[in-house]
């Protein structure tokens, strides 16, 4: 054994660092995120000198209702994963199928998908946390359908900037959902972020929806306010997210580098 070797074939690896920031993303990205999705919940949770009111209900809907922003957006971009490691990117687009029947098909999929793994998560909920997410009543509808949006937003963005950059920044689409999820008050209230930190989230659906959650088991009301916001907010996005990958597919069409994508 030859440690010239060893060492030579580690740098190569590190030198693949050096521009690349989804590599870079994959090493500090999930130490940063565990700090402040833990660190919030502990100053959320030391903020109660006794019990937490309905804790279960907090936290095992907010499990749930996240697992769907989180189903919807991997629907979409492990679906077009799907397409570039089989090779099958270039058959797709060399057919008559548009670039907007393409990604309509791709939201279909996610649907699908949340489907499947949505039972099997209230089915869990049920038989071992006594844990019934229809106790919300039609309440549920709207916060599921902002979620949803915000999901495909998130995997309609992160397919266009796969399409764009090709294998490199396949990491996106397993992590981007989580690079929302300190802002989004997944588990404690958008009062507890530090001040620049609520600021951002009150630009983010899905800090919304978990809030108009946590009004919903507190009190039973519409959560009207903070729909409009999720709604109006999901609107802009979506309708960004369907611009944007249009413009990536025609840059990539027309610089020739579809036939590139997954090589």
């Amino acid at each position: 054994m030859k440690v010239s070797r060893v060492l030579s074939y580690t740098t190569r690896h590190l030198y693949l660092y050096r521009r690349s920031l989804p590599r870079l993303m994959e090493v500090f990205y999930w130490p940063l995120l565990d700090l402040l999705v833990w660190g919030f919940i502990s100053v959320y949770l030391s903020t109660y000198k006794g019990s937490l009111p309905d804790f279960v209900t907090f936290f095992v809907g907010a499990l749930i209702l996240w697992d769907i922003l989180f189903r919807c957006q991997q629907g979409i971009s492990v679906s077009f994963l799907e397409d570039m490691w089989s090779r099958n990117l270039l058959n797709v687009f060399v057919s008559p199928m548009s670039p907007v029947e393409y990604v309509l098909s791709l939201l279909l999929i996610s649907l699908f998908k949340l489907f499947l793994a949505s039972t099997v998560m209230i089915l869990v909920a049920m038989a071992m946390y006594s844990f019934n997410i229809f106790q919300f009543g039609v309440l549920l509808v709207p916060l599921v359908a902002n979620l949803i949006v915000m999901g495909w937003a998130v995997g309609i963005i992160t397919t266009g900037i796969i399409l764009r950059y090709g294998q490199e920044a396949e990491v996106l689409a397993w992590g981007i959902a989580f690079l929302f999820q300190p802002v989004s008050a997944v588990f404690y209230p958008v009062s507890v972020l530090p001040p620049s930190i609520r600021t951002i989230a009150r630009y983010v659906p899905s800090s919304h929806v978990f809030e108009g959650m946590r009004h919903v088991i507190a009190t039973g009301t519409f959560p009207t306010k903070e729909l409009v916001w999720a709604a109006g907010l999901n609107m802009v996005y979506l309708g960004a997210a369907v611009v944007f990958f249009y413009l990536n597919f025609k840059g990539v069409k027309k610089k020739g580098l579809l036939v590139k994508v997954g090589e």
